[in-house]
């Protein structure tokens, strides 16, 4: 599964034509691994459909993305990786998100953060993403004095993971709304 991640990093980078050689690979890649893993289930098997989910999206598949992440998660219920359950929800809230499904997103994302607020702190980059990602859906319902606290929220996130450029954006956000 590393090479099929390694291949979609590069396609960051790409030209357009290596871009999609790129992600079609790790898609081969990643399909072949959740085969593999199919049989025994559980993390294994969730992380490398996870994986297979965020190359769906880049090849503007979404909707194979959303069955990816919701079985996923399916599986993540029935283990003790509350963790990678909170990670996979807040993937699926933000694929929600660009759909414009905002209920869905809000409850992708509360549920990441009742996850993240009971099993982890500051210094979880995660949780600094998930905290940022409810406050811009927070923000785009108009919800300004909430998005404004998980603004703050996430500013102090990224100050604990010694992240500047999430303290900067979380900063710009907040002004924003004053």
């Amino acid at each position: 599964m590393r090479s099929a991640w390694a291949k979609r990093r590069s396609s960051f980078d790409a030209t357009p034509t290596d871009c999609r050689s790129l992600l079609a690979a790790a898609k081969q890649e990643l399909t072949e691994a959740s085969e593999l893993s199919r049989s025994t289930g559980g993390a294994t098997y969730a992380q490398a459909i996870h994986l297979l989910a965020n190359v769906e999206v880049d090849l503007d598949e979404p909707g194979r993305a959303r069955r990816l992440w919701e079985e996923a998660i399916a599986i993540l219920r029935t283990t003790d990786d509350v963790l990678e359950l909170a990670h996979k929800l807040r993937h699926l809230g933000d694929l929600h998100h660009r759909a414009e499904r905002l209920a869905a997103a809000a409850a992708c994302y509360d549920e990441s953060l009742l996850i993240y607020r009971e099993h982890t702190g500051p210094g979880s980059l995660d949780f600094a993403n998930a905290v940022s990602r409810a406050a811009e859906l927070q923000e785009r319902l108009g919800e300004r004095a909430e998005a404004a606290r998980l603004w703050r929220e996430t500013r102090d996130l990224y100050a604990s993971v010694n992240l500047p450029a999430g303290v900067e954006q979380a900063e710009r956000r907040l002004q924003r709304l004053r």
